[in-house]
């Protein structure tokens, strides 16, 4: 994957247009035609600090400076006009208008300053995002996948909520995860079950083994994480219990090549959804385990994939919790399973960026929680798995919340 090394320019970003360059312009030459008009004793020059004080809102320091210099040259217009340059009133004036002119350049400058800052905390975020969270393959053998992520925080790319798939020997392995937490601690641990999950998942061990790796490594690290900020070290936080409270919830799939089957170890996390000629059914495991982080250490006997069945035709969703508890402006959850049963969807695409529209609706415009959502079609070797079918109607008014599905029982432990 190639990268954008190139930071980019602030000036980039917006370019001002001929006709807002004009606004300043034409304000110059109205008040000097205006005071030029007038009675001598009516100084109208003041008001030409206008000019560079607009200017600057849309633009740079070098262009607002440029309009201040005009500005100051119509006030030297003026001041001969009536004759009275040398005099203190239209000196003042000059002055004034210079050293406020030399102000907002400043400031402008400052402005500036700081938006390329944020323009490079934005590249850098979209970079580690792309790194961290990279896109999921539309293909996987049989599979088509499609995918949507939404982090809450204002101008963020990157939150909790992650997700990723591999090609095996015998099939895919699929994994989405919600981390406790918002910020850049829940960054930190999403980076480290999702480095954990891709330098084991392609090796295709057990489920089991595979979720208890995942476990141990994320226990692992919140252990190290506790003892490093209980100690007495100068500079180091004492008295922080949250870290001994972050945990991952997270559903790890087994799709196999030559079952029409999926296999499934959920951690405390949503239950996925199975589209079925338009009729959706949670697959929920008899036996959920902890979310990954809790428990301490455990061995592949820990765990148990329970198999359902994943038929050519059939439309999987997963989705993280900032989709069921999104609520609308009178607190109602998102109806998710009567959306999805309206809907009828049968392409993986269509579903992730019409439930993701429907979600910023309902939820007034604005996402309070990171949203992640992955949907996986299944087709017959030999087809091409696209989709020719018509548009689906618009959803329903269906305001009836989902019931909620977070379980979790503490698995045996493990030597």
């Amino acid at each position: 994957m190639r990268l954008q090394h190139r930071l980019p320019d602030p000036g980039e970003l917006w370019r001002p247009s001929r006709a807002l360059i004009a606004v300043p312009l034409g304000l110059i030459g109205l008040i000097v035609t205006v005071d030029l008009l007038t009675a001598p004793n009516i100084h109208l020059g003041p008001l030409l600090v206008v000019a560079p004080t607009i200017t600057a809102v849309f633009a740079g320091p070098r262009l607002t400076a440029l309009i201040g210099a005009l500005a100051v040259a119509a006030q030297i217009v003026i001041g001969l006009f009536h004759g009275g340059l040398w005099t203190s009133n239209h000196q003042a004036q000059i002055i004034a208008l210079v050293v406020i002119t030399l102000f907002v350049v400043a400031f402008r400058s400052v402005h500036e300053r700081h938006r390329m800052e944020l323009s490079q905390a934005r590249w850098v975020a979209d970079v580690a995002q792309k790194v961290l969270l990279r896109p999921l393959p539309a293909r996987l053998g049989p599979l088509r996948i499609a995918s949507v992520y939404v982090a809450a925080e204002a101008g963020a790319q990157i939150g909790g909520d992650l997700y990723a798939a591999v090609r095996t020997p015998r099939g895919a392995r699929v994994m989405i995860g919600d981390v406790r937490g918002k910020g850049l601690m829940a960054v930190g641990d999403a980076a480290l079950l999702l480095g954990a999950y891709r330098a084991a998942a392609h090796r295709d061990p057990p489920l089991p083994r595979l979720v208890a790796h995942l476990q141990n490594a994320v226990y692992s690290e919140s252990e190290g994480t506790d003892e490093s900020e209980g100690s007495e070290e100068p500079g180091r936080p004492t008295g922080d219990t949250s870290a001994g409270e972050r945990f991952v919830t997270a559903a790890v799939l087994d799709v196999p090549d030559d079952e029409q089957v999926l296999r499934i170890i959920n951690c405390g996390h949503p239950p996925p959804i199975l589209l079925r000629d338009g009729e959706p059914t949670e697959l929920t495991v008899r036996d959920p385990a902890l979310p990954l982080g809790v428990g301490g250490s455990v061995t592949e006997d820990d765990y148990e994939a329970e198999t359902f069945p994943y038929r050519d035709g059939d439309l999987l969703l997963l989705y993280t919790d900032g989709v069921v508890e999104t609520r609308d402006a009178d607190g109602v959850f998102y109806p998710l399973a009567d959306r999805l049963r309206a809907w009828r969807e049968t392409d993986p695409q269509r579903l992730v960026q019409r439930l993701h529209g429907d979600l910023v609706v309902h939820a007034g415009g604005s996402l309070g929680d990171d949203v992640a959502l992955v949907a996986i079609a299944r087709h017959p070797a030999g087809t091409t798995g696209r989709d020719v079918s018509s548009p689906p109607s618009p959803p329903p008014g269906a305001r009836t919340p989902p019931s909620a599905r977070r379980r979790g029982g503490p698995p045996s432990q493990g030597s």
